[in-house]
């Protein structure tokens, strides 16, 4: 996909820009595609989250994050537009008749085999277990838990590299720069995902984030001190504290991560500090 610039030259679109979307599916399988509810950041019908509000319907696709369909080779039917994430979707048909969505990786085109087991070919789309993978593989949709699910490197651009591995676990590196280590056991996908651009993508106007059911933020500093831990002062003030605070008054800049979290060994090296 290629991100294209509107030729429109009105003060809203001179400088926005968005991305290609692959064409639309002509029948959808049955299964694939649920109705997602709207909640607008509401719980009971509190505000849970805030910034989140009304947007457009859409239909929630059902992915494929576990690629559990062992041994049996897929074929890339076609491409499609997940509103539910940024990075694109690929249709998988399997010789028995089922389709699958996966993440699409980059490289991966219509007509392609892609398969999952323990021993397959380290090639673009196939998923397998990460102790039988070589050290240096590109790997995407990695797994925390075994048999979980993908969880991490989920989205446009992002791809994971193994770099060690030491029995029982294997030493990934994030694109933060975090070295982590995860179980050998855990299932990822081979090759990094597509849409790389998405990250360069400028909406242009209030309209299109609404559209996508994201409400204006209003500054903390704007704000009186009952409202936010940035509020109140007189004329335009700062911040007022040691250090920048959440909306509930928690620390919002530095190493928020809590101490002694229970994950913290598995945590080689931290991500770069900005």
């Amino acid at each position: 996909m290629a991100l294209v610039e509107y030729k429109e030259k009105t003060k809203t679109r001179r400088f926005a820009s968005r991305m290609t979307k692959p064409g639309k599916l002509a029948v959808v399988p049955a299964g694939l595609e649920v109705i997602l509810p709207k909640k607008s950041g509401r719980s009971g019908g509190k505000v849970t989250v805030r910034h989140q509000g009304g947007r457009h319907k859409r239909y929630y696709r059902i992915v494929d994050f576990k690629r559990d369909k062992f041994t049996v080779a897929g074929k890339v039917e076609a491409f499609a537009y997940d509103p539910n994430r940024n990075v694109n979707i690929a249709l998988i048909k399997y010789p028995d008749g089922e389709y699958r969505y996966i993440l699409a990786p980059k490289g991966l085109k219509v007509g392609d085999q892609v398969v999952s087991g323990d021993k397959v070919e380290v090639k673009t789309g196939n998923a397998m277990r990460l102790k039988n993978m070589p050290v240096g593989t590109v790997v995407h949709n990695v797994e925390m838990t075994p048999g979980k699910g993908g969880q991490l490197g989920r989205s446009a651009g992002t791809s994971l590299t193994l770099q060690a591995k030491q029995p029982p676990f294997a030493h990934l590196k994030m694109p933060s720069g975090e070295i982590r280590m995860i179980s050998l056991e855990s299932m990822a996908t081979i090759g990094a995902l597509g849409n790389e651009e998405y990250k360069h993508m400028k909406l242009g106007k209030a309209g299109r984030s609404r559209h996508m059911g994201i409400k204006p933020k209003v500054r903390g500093t704007a704000m009186d001190p009952r409202s936010h831990a940035h509020g109140g002062g007189e004329g335009r003030s700062g911040v007022g504290r040691k250090k920048p605070m959440t909306y509930y008054g928690r620390p919002a800049v530095g190493r928020t991560r809590k101490v002694g979290k229970y994950t913290n060994k598995y945590i080689l090296k931290r991500r770069k500090s900005k």
